[in-house]
């Protein structure tokens, strides 16, 4: 069985790209996946998100990360390393920053990562691309690699700000180079329950996209961040928090796909039967508490002035 390629892509920093990708990764291992995180980001976060410390600055400069790999001095088995009991990683490193001049050298740029990750796509279940925030080469190779995209959208004003470049980018990518290319879905992100602009967003982005946007929404929640700095998935961080519940509902609906689709079919997963954190158990919500305001408004009784 041939593992499920997807990428994370947004060409927007801070959208939760990263966070979404170390805990999907932990969470499709906790229902017995076997999982390849590629860190494409020339800035590490994947990597320093599930490796601590002084293993951290061990692999950046290992000289055996996933821009080795790609310019052709080592075959992606020579840079894998194992960080959890069924979850790999390719490092990134200061030099990925160079790739991208390099690699305009090497005939095929583009399809560059599709044809080393050929060689261990059987040995895994899912390979997770966590890609660079921008359009330039390092993320075409991992659109052209990826059977997929999830695309991650901040809950805040202009969360479609841009947006139309990577489906420009999406299209033209099908079009020449990976004609299965296919969008998985919008994950919405930093999703705030406390006032009602993260509620405008995610009905905005729901009413552009109709059946594209995932059910699972990630909340704003501390410990998102706080893992982060321990080398650790939310999950593994704080798994009683609504970062990590959201976490575990996100990686739960990726299986419940793959499972109607047939991949993986021989083991099923127990889903659970209400999701805390779907969008339509919370846009209703937020339209109940509108109601309430609004006849809460209408009953109150305005003293006159003096």
């Amino acid at each position: 069985m041939v593992g499920r390629l997807i990428a994370i892509a947004n060409q927007k920093g801070g959208v939760g790209k990263t966070t979404t990708a170390v805990n999907l990764a932990i969470g499709l291992a906790a229902h017995e996946r076997r999982v390849l995180l590629v860190d494409l980001d020339p800035q590490g976060n994947a990597t320093s998100g599930l490796v601590p410390g002084s293993r951290f600055a061990q692999l950046k400069n290992s000289q055996r990360t996933i821009y080795q790999s790609m310019v052709g001095h080592y075959v992606v088995e020579a840079v894998l390393t194992q960080v959890r009991e069924a979850v790999y990683l390719t490092p990134a490193g200061p030099d990925l920053a160079a790739a991208e001049m390099e690699l305009t050298t090497i005939g095929a740029r583009e399809e560059r990562l599709a044809r080393i990750l050929a060689t261990v796509r059987e040995d895994f279940d899912y390979i997770l691309l966590d890609t660079p925030p921008s359009l330039g080469l390092l993320t075409l190779n991992a659109l052209v690699a990826a059977d997929s995209v999830i695309v991650p959208l901040r809950c805040e004003y202009f969360a479609l700000e841009g947006l139309g470049s990577l489906l420009d980018m999406l299209r033209k990518v099908r079009c020449e180079f990976n004609h299965v290319l296919e969008v998985y879905g919008f994950a919405l992100t930093m999703f705030d329950t406390r006032g009602r602009l993260s509620y405008q967003v995610a009905r905005e982005v729901r009413d552009h996209f109709p059946n594209k946007v995932f059910q699972s929404v990630i909340p704003r929640n501390v410990a998102i961040p706080e893992s982060s700095s321990h080398g650790l998935s939310v999950i593994e961080h704080d798994s009683g928090s609504a970062g990590a519940q959201a976490y575990r509902e996100f990686a739960a609906e990726i299986l419940s796909h793959s499972v109607s689709r047939g991949e993986c079919a021989s083991r099923q997963m127990a889903l659970p039967n209400r999701q805390s954190w779907s969008l339509d158990v919370l846009l209703d919500s937020g339209k109940r508490n509108a109601r309430r305001r609004s006849h809460s408004n209408r009953g109150m009784i305005r003293r006159p002035r003096n």
